[in-house]
């Protein structure tokens, strides 16, 4: 599961105005949760960034709560779903970060690490996207990040990870002539040697926080 990430860096592509969100909301965040509104590249528009909300909520939904079930979608079983179905064959999308947030159990209690790539840079995590309109007419767009299984770095730490992407397999993935076949090639882990993980404050378990500290190296008792 990824349940919180960062992007303290923004993307330096011009963001776009989607329906009922501002521009002016994109700034850098430490303790991204789901329902918040994030930076994507959608596949029908890649070069510009827009601003979705975290937990996706397909066309067909009654109403908007079934996205707080719908943060994650597991890759390996991502084209089965019927959930995830449409979103992935005409809304995948890469989610713009710089660090994700997983929890370590150490004893009885859970040690929050930020995992980074090496040298701190940003990249993206392979996403699907779709479009809700309420009853009102208003117009929702969301979004769920792909996980897949562990590699070595965060095997000890938690038994899923979110897909990243590197420049080329962002590039596949947006693809409009994408097939099912290629996706057990292009959804697996990231390699464990070009990240790092490390301990931070317990302070990002409340989603309230949101503050430069969270992703400073924490002192593990």
């Amino acid at each position: 599961m990824c349940g919180r990430y960062t992007f303290t860096q923004l993307p330096q592509a011009e963001p776009v105005a989607d329906a009922g969100v501002s521009p002016d909301w994109l700034r850098p965040r430490y303790n991204v949760a789901p329902t918040n509104y994030c930076p994507v590249f959608p596949m029908d528009n890649p070069r510009q960034v827009h601003l979705y909300r975290w937990g996706l909520v397909p066309h067909w939904a009654k109403d908007e709560k079934i996205g707080y079930r719908m943060i994650n979608a597991r890759a390996e079983s991502v084209h089965e779903k019927p959930a995830f179905r449409e979103a992935l064959a005409h809304g995948r999308c890469v989610v713009w970060a710089d660090g994700f947030y997983e929890w370590k159990k150490v004893g009885k209690d859970k040690q929050p690490y930020r995992i980074i790539l090496q040298g701190g840079t940003p990249f993206v995590m392979a996403g699907i996207s779709a479009r809700w309109r309420s009853p009102e007419g208003q117009i929702l767009h969301s979004f769920a990040i792909l996980t897949t299984t562990p590699n070595e770095l965060m095997a000890p730490i938690h038994d899923r990870m979110p897909v990243i992407l590197d420049g080329a397999a962002a590039r596949r993935w947006l693809a409009a002539d994408l097939r099912a076949e290629a996706l057990p090639d292009l959804l697996r882990p990231y390699p464990a040697e070009a990240m790092q993980a490390y301990p931070v404050s317990p302070a990002v378990g409340q989603v309230r926080n949101d503050s430069p500290a969270l992703i400073e190296p924490w002192a593990e008792s």
